[in-house]
């Protein structure tokens, strides 16, 4: 990767950054006045299912078929561009209003389809939300829809950023209903939330729209198959949306399996959810996103196998170089990280054991969540969309099967478990496919160079959980600011002295002189 794709990166990192930081402070807000009781469950599902339809027809989908097609027009002819942007976006448009109305009206019978195992009060509950929610379907689309007109002119911060607005309504929605309701009345809190989630999606559009109107010279807006490009888009896109429902319908069989596993089940997997998403969309998601455009035009070069191959191991190297200590971190010090993220309020001691063991189940299968979209972007630069998703029917084939056997024995942590290998499945299947259509994407010293990351982790890891026992008794806060910044000093000196090339890239950027 070029030092220009390494500061793009940096930029998709930096927006996803100050989105996840906002969102832990929503989160933890979340966390104090709803606890990992029947409300936040009701909450947790209810904001799962409308997102089912966001992610089909959002960022990962439209990203992956839009930009490649989108961007070599532009290079051509950028009124046939504009014109093909605004048909989109139309598609778009009609097709989430459809199933947002479609979804307002059998909000019950999703309800109960998808979290059969709630009692009668979550799930009355949870319907309500779902109605208030849906709407913000089309509301997300048209956000990603923004994220690939930035994207394609290397516009890379603010679509990453602006979802930060999104968290912004929702901790101001949750601190007004706590005052007006001095702090009682779950239910109550429970609506303002759902509205303010929805206001949030209009104000992550409103920050993007007018970057865009300048990009384009104007938005064509019109629901129209004609223009050039639209037929390429939607047949490619056919098949993402197909491998996306395939992603998304794993986690709708989540949300189904820890509806069975009691009050707090489904909303702890979901508070160890947004921990483990977070180095992924921070390095995976960062790296594969500046990634795809460099990987379409590497694979019309005149040698473009060997094109991809380099870019893809460069990609997969960085992302393991900070997340695989986060997999490290998450086993070894599950509860003291979620301790010291959520431990307040009606979110107590016996919560943060429960969330810390599902955290660190997620740990095991870290790794393959975050670099399968990169070796996935290696197809979808070949233009073959179908294969990945092949691999993941077959993923989430046996996710579902482990996870059904792992949940009668660990609850919600099994769950996650079974997510985590089959995650990891999805991965070693992509890349072998990948091999065999490329040649050998990781070399010897590419796995060498993993061994170094993977020894450092687990020596960083074992000094950390050691020091974790000394200070169990510390509080919350503190006791995890400890550990982690132990782990992360051990972890950050082995590898400098290993010469890991990102290690000495790090330290070099933090000290502004060269690494000793």
């Amino acid at each position: 990767m070029t030092g220009g794709g390494g500061r793009s990166a940096a930029r998709v990192a930096a927006g996803i950054l100050v989105t996840r930081v906002l969102g832990y402070v929503r989160e933890r807000v979340f966390a104090h006045y709803f606890g990992n009781g029947a409300a936040a469950d009701a909450f947790r599902a209810a904001l799962r299912i409308p997102n089912t339809l966001r992610n089909l027809l959002g960022e990962g989908t439209l990203s992956a078929s839009f930009i490649p097609v989108y961007a070599r027009l532009n290079e051509r002819d950028k009124d046939a561009a504009r014109a093909l942007a605004g048909a989109i976006l139309g598609l778009l448009l009609l097709a989430s209003g459809i199933l947002a109305v479609v979804g307002i009206a059998f909000a019950p019978a999703i309800t109960a389809a998808v979290a059969q195992g709630f009692d009668g009060p979550r799930r009355e509950l949870t319907t309500v939300l779902v109605r208030i929610l849906f709407p913000m379907t089309g509301l997300m689309v048209v956000s990603a829809w923004c994220l690939g007109i930035l994207n394609t002119h290397r516009r890379f911060f603010l679509p990453y950023a602006a979802p930060a607005l999104w968290n912004v309504a929702g901790i101001a929605a949750m601190v007004g209903a706590a005052a007006w309701l001095k702090g009682e009345g779950l239910y109550g809190m429970s609506l303002a939330l759902a509205w303010g989630t929805v206001a949030g999606s209009i104000l992550q559009i409103a920050i993007q729209l007018p970057a865009c109107w300048r990009l384009l010279g104007g938005i064509p807006l019109r629901a129209s198959f004609a223009p050039e490009g639209v037929r390429q888009v939607i047949t490619a896109w056919l098949p993402l949306v197909v491998g996306a429902g395939v992603a998304q319908l794993s986690g709708l069989v989540d949300t189904f399996l820890a509806s069975f596993t009691g009050e707090g089940g489904l909303a702890g997997l979901g508070y160890a959810q947004l921990v483990q998403v977070l180095p992924i969309s921070l390095f995976g998601v960062a790296v594969a996103a500046v990634s795809l455009p460099d990987l379409a035009r590497d694979a019309t070069t005149a040698a473009p196998n060997e094109q991809l191959r380099a870019r893809i191991a460069v990609g997969f190297r960085r992302i393991a170089f900070f997340v695989v200590p986060s997999a490290f971190a998450f086993v070894a010090l599950g509860p003291a990280i979620i301790g010291a993220l959520f431990q307040t309020g009606r979110f107590d001691s016996d919560d943060t054991m429960l969330v810390g063991g599902v955290l660190a189940a997620y740990g095991i299968g870290l790794l393959g969540q975050a670099t399968v979209k990169l070796f996935a972007s290696g197809f979808y630069a070949l233009r073959d969309t179908r294969t990945p998703v092949r691999i993941a029917v077959v993923s989430l084939v046996v996710s579902a099967m482990l996870s059904w056997l792992l949940m009668r024995r660990f609850g919600p942590a099994g769950i996650a478990l079974g997510s985590s290998l089959g995650g990891t499945l999805n991965t070693v299947l992509n890349l072998r496919s990948l091999d065999r259509r490329i040649g050998t994407v990781l070399q010897r010293g590419d796995w060498r160079t993993l061994g170094l990351v993977v020894a450092a982790g687990l020596a960083a890891g074992a000094v950390a959980f050691g020091v974790d026992h000394l200070v169990v008794l510390w509080r919350p806060i503190p006791r995890g600011i400890a550990v982690l910044g132990i782990f992360g000093v051990a972890y950050g000196a082995l590898t400098s002295a290993f010469r890991h090339p990102d290690a000495i890239r790090a330290w070099q950027s933090l000290t502004g002189s060269p690494a000793n």
